[in-house]
């Protein structure tokens, strides 16, 4: 019997603990940097990880604009992100940018968090939807880097989930 949601994403939660997050968060930057979409993107928007998540922070620099998410209400707000920019304590734990949001028109990439994704290329988020709402308003590029562990043959999907254009594998 196929799992539901909720239980991949508990199935997710606890499969990431056994992970050595800093490495795969470095051979993910690695494989970044080569990858042309982001080479040829100006404008990127990263998120700021939680415990366990990948973190591709370091991918920030001045040869680029980097953009990070902040939660308005139900949506995500686009926010100008810079090394040492001051940031605050989101509604979700996350630490979300103060800057002014600006459109999500002008993102060329958006690296979306995921705690599964499939074959397909569909993923799995946290269950809000607020990137499926996001990826609407823009025609970015969409990339998720996900550990091996974490690939499964089939997600159950509804008709607002978003198909990723490229997914990383570790």
């Amino acid at each position: 019997m196929e799992k539901s949601k909720i239980e991949l994403r508990k199935w997710a939660k606890d499969t990431r603990k056994e992970l050595d997050i800093e490495s795969l968060s470095r051979l993910f930057i690695e494989e970044i940097k080569k990858n042309d979409i982001f080479k040829n993107s100006q404008n990127i928007m990263l998120f700021y990880p939680l415990k366990y998540e990948i973190n591709l922070l370091d991918l920030i620099s001045n040869e680029k604009k980097f953009f990070l998410p902040r939660t308005n209400r139900l949506n995500i707000d686009v926010c100008p992100y810079r090394k040492g920019d001051k940031l605050d304590i989101g509604g979700f734990g996350v630490k979300e940018p103060l800057t002014h949001p600006v459109s999500a028109k002008i993102l060329d990439l958006i690296i979306v968090p995921a705690l599964v994704v499939d074959k397909q290329n569909y993923r799995l988020g946290y269950g809000k939807g607020y990137y499926d709402r996001l990826l609407t308003h823009t025609d970015a590029k969409t990339l998720v880097c996900i550990a091996k562990e974490l690939v499964i043959e089939n997600l159950p999907i509804e008709k607002h989930d978003k198909k990723i254009d490229i997914v990383i594998v570790q």
